[in-house]
């Protein structure tokens, strides 16, 4: 076994220090981090980026999230063992591994092939063997496997959309960034109960839009 590059490993611990300073402090998310290297999910002129906190672009037009909200994102989901979850949006597929490693299954759609078939490839090289990528239409999620215990959205919808509201267990949480794609949009918290829905509003964040339909390398 080869000893990781020096400037690697303190890169990795500068990334973890700055996770926990942005207010990252669920010690189950910081492992799941932790373990899930960045790096093999960035290809090309921007992996040497890897383990800055920002977002890169990636394949098909979309961006790997910047890992602070990537773990922001996952924190507020409040994740336990047992959750089945669906996540609309697999991109680089950065975000489904960290879930993969903190729930039973992980149900993980987009609506490029190409990004599908790329993450899955990632996820077999790493053993990540409870995570199912599909290509679909996010904006529908995934019914025939509903109702679901949480559900995170990687792309920005003007509303909750009604769909994956529907698809959401009682007790079920979902948090999905809102607002219009050419302004601040907000990251919501949305918790299903008996009578309705609970909105909390978490910050500020800025997405690629949720986009119905399938992508051109697939239709």
């Amino acid at each position: 076994m080869t000893e990781e590059d020096p400037d690697i490993a303190e890169r990795k611990m500068q990334f973890l220090y700055a996770l926990r300073s942005k207010g990252i402090t669920d010690n189950r998310v910081l492992a799941a981090m932790e373990k899930i290297d960045r790096g093999p999910f960035i290809r090309g002129y921007f992996s040497d980026r890897a383990y800055e906190d920002m977002p890169l672009p990636i394949a098909c037009g979309q961006t790997i999230s910047q890992p602070s909200i990537v773990g922001l994102m996952t924190q507020a989901l409040k994740l336990s063992p047992r959750d089945k979850v669906l996540e609309v949006g697999t991109g680089s597929g950065y975000q489904a591994a960290i879930l993969s490693l903190l729930v039973r299954r992980v149900y993980t759609i987009d609506r490029h092939r190409r990004l599908v078939q790329e993450a899955s490839a990632i996820f077999q090289t790493l053993d990540l063997n409870n995570i199912t990528a599909l290509t679909a239409d996010g904006s529908f999620g995934l019914p025939e496997q509903a109702p679901f215990d949480r559900i995170l959205v990687t792309a920005a919808a003007e509303d909750p959309p009604g769909p994956l509201l529907a698809q959401l267990k009682i007790g079920g949480i979902m948090v999905v960034p809102v607002g219009q794609s050419d302004n601040v949009q907000r990251l919501i918290r949305v918790t299903r109960t008996d009578a309705g829905f609970d909105y909390d509003e978490l910050r500020p964040v800025r997405f690629v839009p949720l986009v119905e339909g399938l992508g051109r390398d697939t239709a």
